[in-house]
């Protein structure tokens, strides 16, 4: 999935109607993914390295025959046989690595609680990078949508957070999931944008007095 023009555009126009009825600033990143999992594919591939030598100690004539093969059907040696097996294991474990690293095949085997910490995390580092104690009021909210994972995160400064706690932020993230769901990533940020902006204003009216000074636009990454 992949934001186009008309998407950035889209999402711009809520963040700057949003700001022009509250003291506080909204972000706006979109991430490809929150993190490679290579952890998890290294993982995998250890584990079905094992599939060779659990294989032949329950069938172990294949991995006779086939060094028998090598030693020109002789009677192979313990060495031989013992090379055949760490060969099959490389092998396995090359090619096992090869196709967990596929991003179709990665994302599937990375456990849904993993995804959504590994996108929490992600969020807090890029709030903290760019948004937090970068307005004077300290009234930064993050939006953060992660595509691969289809994890979304909201942050806020402390100052916003102690008026508004997460759970002023569930219609936002539902109408973006709603709108994700219908495959519509544009809509749905957009959406999300203007219910936060709601929130703002409610706790953060617009004084006149607080400067823009986060972008009113859509960062992808």
């Amino acid at each position: 999935m992949r934001m186009s023009p008309d998407d950035h555009a889209r999402v711009a126009a809520p963040i700057r109607a949003a700001e022009a009825t509250t003291d506080g600033e909204i972000g706006v990143v979109v991430s490809r993914a929150s993190d490679s999992y290579q952890d998890v594919v290294l993982l995998w591939a250890v584990a079905l390295a094992l599939l060779p030598l659990a294989f032949s100690v329950a069938w172990p004539r294949p991995l006779l025959a086939a060094a028998g093969w090598f030693s020109h059907w002789e009677e192979p040696s313990l060495r031989l046989i013992l090379l055949v097996l760490a060969a099959a294991t490389a092998a396995t474990f090359l090619l096992g690595y090869w196709l967990c690293g596929l991003t179709a095949i990665r994302m599937r085997l990375v456990p849904e609680a993993i995804k959504e910490h590994r996108a929490r995390r992600r969020a807090i580092m890029l709030f903290r990078a760019g948004t937090e104690q970068r307005t004077r009021s300290r009234t930064g909210v993050l939006l953060y949508l992660s595509l691969a994972e289809r994890e979304a995160e909201i942050v806020a400064d402390a100052a916003i957070h102690a008026r508004a706690p997460h759970e002023c932020w569930g219609e936002a993230m539902a109408v973006l999931i709603d709108g994700l769901k219908a495959n519509r990533p544009g809509e749905a940020i957009a959406g999300a944008v203007e219910r936060i902006g709601v929130v703002l204003a409610e706790h953060f009216p617009h004084t006149g007095s607080d400067p823009n000074e986060l972008p009113d636009r859509m960062i992808e990454l």
